[in-house]
C-alpha cells in the first residue's frame, strides 16, 4: 500500500504523466476521518470511492449509509484494515497511536492539517483534487468560491468594526486565535476578534467581561449552547447582553468549511454582525 501511495504522488507530480497512468494509480478506496474532506470529497464527485468515515462525517446526506470506523479523535484500525483502503485521510485531532497501528500494517495514510484562513482551505481543497484527480473540477469550484469572497469583502462594512468573542469550548471555556480560520470569517465579515492575539484559546468569563465585546458567538460543539446563552444573559452590564446580540451558531456550517461553505458562512456571520446594514443593501 505504501508502494502505491509513492506511485500516485508520483503520477501526479511527474510532468507529462499520460491520463491513462494517472487513472490507474488513483485512490479508489478512501476512509476519510476528517468531516471537511468526506463533504470535499462528495464535491469532487469522488464520494463513492469512501468506503469508511468517522461518526461526523454527515454531509451530504449520502455519506451517512458508509460505514463508520470510529469518531474524530479514536478510531478502529482494525475497521479500517478490513475495508482495504488505499488511502486514509487524517488530521491532527486523530490518534497518534491510531495513525502508528495503521502505518505498522502497511496502510498508507495522510493527514490533512486544520486550515488557518480562506487560502488554506482552498489550498487544501485542491491538494485534495490533485490526489484523487479531480484538480480542474477544483479548480473551478475554488475559482467560483473566490468570486463570491471577494465581492463579500468588497460590501462589508468598514466602519463600525463590532467586536466578537467566539466560544467554541465551554468546560473549561475555549475560543479561537488569529491561526484559526474563524478568525478569517470575522475578519472578512467586518468585526474584530477580541481574541486573535492570545496565545492559546482557552479563556475565562473574567476576561470576556473585561473585553466587553460587542457581540458573543456560541459555536456549540458537544455542549448545551441555549445553557450557555443563558448563562451569559445573567452578565447584564455585557454590551453584548444590552444589545441583544448573543447567537447560537449553526456549528455544521461554521466548523467543517469547504470552499463553498465558507461563502456561506461568511454570509451569516455578516447578517449577525452587521443586521442594519444587510438589510438596507438586500
Amino acid at each position: 500500500m505504501k508502494l502505491r501511495m509513492v506511485a500516485i504522488l508520483c503520477a501526479l507530480l511527474l510532468p507529462g504523466s499520460g491520463k491513462s497512468v494517472a487513472e490507474e494509480v488513483l485512490p479508489r478506496r478512501i476512509v476519510s476521518l476528517s468531516p471537511v474532506i468526506t463533504e470535499e470529497l462528495f464535491l469532487l464527485d469522488a464520494g463513492d470511492r469512501v468506503v469508511g468515515r468517522t461518526h461526523y462525517c454527515t454531509k451530504p446526506a449520502k455519506a451517512r449509509k458508509i460505514e463508520e470506523v470510529g469518531n474524530v479523535v479514536e478510531i478502529s484500525t482494525e475497521k479500517i484494515a478490513a475495508l482495504r483502503p488505499d488511502l486514509v485521510i487524517t488530521t491532527a485531532m486523530t490518534d497518534p497511536r491510531a495513525k502508528e497501528k495503521l502505518k505498522s500494517l502497511g496502510i498508507s495514510a495522510m493527514e490533512f492539517p486544520s486550515a488557518s484562513d480562506f487560502q488554506e482551505i482552498c489550498d487544501s481543497f485542491l491538494k485534495l483534487g490533485r490526489i484523487v484527480g479531480k484538480e480542474e473540477e477544483a479548480r473551478a469550484l475554488i475559482h467560483r468560491a473566490r468570486i463570491q469572497v471577494n465581492e463579500l469583502n468588497r460590501q462589508a462594512p468598514k466602519e463600525p468594526r463590532p467586536s466578537v468573542f467566539l466560544e467554541i469550548g465551554a468546560d473549561p471555556l475555549v475560543t479561537i486565535t488569529k491561526e484559526s480560520f474563524l478568525n478569517d470569517l470575522i475578519e472578512s465579515a467586518g468585526g474584530v476578534n477580541g481574541t486573535r492575539e492570545i496565545g492559546r484559546p482557552l479563556y475565562s468569563r473574567e476576561k470576556v467581561l473585561a473585553d466587553d465585546p460587542d457581540v458573543i458567538l456560541i459555536v456549540s460543539m458537544g455542549f448545551d449552547g441555549e445553557k450557555e446563552k443563558r448563562i451569559w444573559q445573567g452578565y447584564g452590564d455585557l454590551r453584548a447582553v444590552r444589545q441583544g446580540r448573543i447567537y447560537i451558531v449553526n456549528s455544521d456550517l461554521f466548523c467543517a468549511p469547504t470552499p463553498l461553505s465558507f461563502v456561506e458562512a461568511l454570509k451569516e456571520m455578516r447578517k449577525m454582525l452587521h443586521p442594519v446594514s444587510d438589510r438596507k443593501r438586500f
